[in-house]
């Protein structure tokens, strides 16, 4: 597979299937992924890996904090803004319109809806979980250094036939992460992504979100 083929090819996989991932196989991904860009050499990322046992407690860990309290939001950082404007807006809401109809779940079933998003807490079945954090001293520069780290880390999966989900959702439960994953006060937790073998008979792994045009969003200014 060379680089253009991952770019087009992954996708955000919600489905996985029961099979573990060896964690030399994650190292070797990570090993990869270190030689992503990074202004100045800072390498700002932090990823934490939670696997096996440890998986399994962070989802009962969360589960538990949901149960206790459904409503509560432990975000620091606001996954959309508020107010989401067009052509942002639409984007967003059709493509979950398309992902529920795959999922055969009408806009009216609301339960079967939050049923379904609060699979995001169990990485949708994926064997491997990644946590990603920057220290809170770094500004949107390095933000933008850690995006870069992990599409690297989802592009290399790619060619090594594993599937990535990148979770924003665990925002949400920011803190009760931050708390089971142990980190101190001066690191920001931002997201975390679910990895391992997609499903393929899972008909939302069908769903490929539409991209806009080159001449929708670039400019070429050559005089």
């Amino acid at each position: 597979m060379n680089v253009t083929e991952a770019v087009k090819t992954r996708i955000s996989v919600r489905a996985f299937l029961d099979a573990p991932v060896p964690e030399a196989e994650i190292r070797a991904i990570l090993d990869i992924a270190r030689w992503a860009p990074s202004g100045g050499n800072l390498q700002p990322w932090r990823v934490h890996v939670v696997t096996g046992a440890a998986r399994d407690r962070l989802v009962e860990t969360v589960k538990q904090a949901i149960a206790a309290n459904p409503l509560g939001d432990e975000a620091e950082l606001a996954i959309y803004p508020p107010g989401l404007a067009e052509p942002w807006r639409s984007r967003r809401f059709e493509l979950g319109e398309q992902m529920y109809a795959r999922l055969g779940i009408p806009r009216e079933d609301k339960g079967a809806r939050l049923t379904w998003l609060l699979n995001n807490y169990a990485f949708f079945g994926a064997p491997a979980g990644l946590f990603f954090s920057l220290d809170r001293r770094f500004d949107k520069g390095q933000w933008a250094h850690l995006g870069m780290f992990m599409q690297t880390i989802a592009l290399v999966a790619a060619e090594k036939g594993l599937a990535t989900c990148m979770q924003e959702a665990w925002a949400a439960r920011a803190r009760t992460v931050s708390a089971f994953l142990g980190l101190d006060e001066g690191e920001q937790l931002y997201c975390g992504m679910a990895l391992g073998h997609a499903d393929p008979d899972a008909p939302v792994n069908a769903l490929r979100s539409a991209r806009a045009s080159v001449e929708e969003f670039a400019t070429f200014i050559a005089e």
